[in-house]
């Protein structure tokens, strides 16, 4: 009976969106990745069609600098990709993560989900499969890249994500080894930004409401070599499920992970809740423990209404996503106030 009501009360605070299938929705105004995605379903394609074809273009125009090659280089300066693609039909996942050498993430993604057994392949072992499957190898670092990685190196290698290590990793570069004790002196976390971070996560809903979302990034600049973030993982970074609709998230993968945010915002859907009141929900929980971390996420349900959502924190008051559907025909900016 609460719940019941708490969902009844939400719905009224948080108004359904426009409803109307077929539906693609991206987060940021990645307008060139929904026009892709929305062209792939109008020409018959599939919700995984367009998802992998959306995510695509985002890699080869490498959007914002933090999806695909030659963005966001490593403590290291290389660039690795981490993407996933689900089939909320079947429910079967593929996922990479620190993948080099290959531009096409979100393609091997889906080359995993399709031909293996397995759900996610990481580091060098996932660019030899994605190399023995025919995607070429290429160098992803870019001028571009170089040159944010020289600049960091110059700066002290600020900023970076270490902790209670020695040298002071908030005044020097690494190498870094662990300080005995952690009574070392309180230093700022660095967390993600606006700046530093995000990604292209994105729901595809066709006219009889079957349900993909996938996700692409290059992941956090600077970020220690190996880590990876939510994008990946199922239930943080994307969720898809053709009985209650899709959700992707973007923003501190480190901690929204922790959440499984599109993996809820999904379950209360099912349960109910409209996508706003849902995608809400999903960073109350978030916000509970990090009232200060950055992030955001769309939902959309299997009826084609949608929203999102996102945490206000200092130079982050409005999130903008992208929204394409039938009553539109093209894609369409969106905006949400954060909270």
């Amino acid at each position: 009976m609460f719940i019941s009501l708490l969902i009844s009360t939400l719905t009224l605070l948080f108004p359904l969106g426009q409803t109307s299938l077929p539906l693609v929705i991206n987060t940021w105004p990645f307008k060139n990745a929904t026009a892709a995605a929305w062209n792939t379903l109008q020409s018959g394609g599939s919700v995984l069609d367009a998802v992998e074809t959306g995510c695509a273009r985002c890699e080869m125009e490498q959007c914002d600098g933090s999806v695909g090659y030659g963005g966001s280089p490593d403590e290291s300066g290389e660039t690795t990709l981490d993407a996933m693609i689900m089939n909320g039909d079947t429910m079967e996942v593929g996922a990479v993560a620190d993948l080099r050498r290959i531009k096409n993430a979100i393609g091997v993604a889906r080359v995993v989900m399709e031909h293996t057994d397995h759900t996610l392949l990481v580091g060098e072992s996932a660019s030899v499969f994605a190399e023995n499957m025919g995607f070429i190898a290429e160098d992803l670092t870019t001028n571009k890249s170089v040159n944010i990685f020289s600049q960091w190196l110059k700066g002290n290698c600020q900023p970076n994500y270490r902790k209670n290590v020695f040298p002071d990793p908030s005044m020097s570069c690494g190498p870094y080894k662990p300080r005995a004790t952690l009574k070392q002196k309180k230093r700022m976390a660095q967390h993600a930004n606006a700046r530093s971070h995000d990604t292209i996560g994105m729901v595809a809903l066709d006219q009889d409401g079957h349900v993909a979302a996938g996700t692409s990034t290059n992941g956090l600049t600077h970020k220690v070599p190996g880590r990876v973030g939510d994008s990946p993982i199922v239930g943080a970074g994307a969720y898809a499920d053709s009985s209650a609709g899709g959700a992707a998230a973007t923003g501190d993968g480190d901690v929204m992970m922790r959440f499984l945010p599109s993996y809820l915002a999904v379950e209360l859907m099912r349960a109910g809740a409209d996508p706003s009141a849902a995608c809400k929900t999903a960073i109350s929980r978030i916000k509970r423990h990090y009232s200060e971390f950055f992030g955001a996420i769309i939902c959309a349900n299997t009826t084609g209404h949608y929203g999102a959502a996102c945490n206000k924190v200092p130079g982050f008051s409005q999130f903008h996503y992208m929204v394409s559907n039938s009553e539109s025909n093209t894609p369409l900016l969106k905006s949400v106030d954060c909270f």
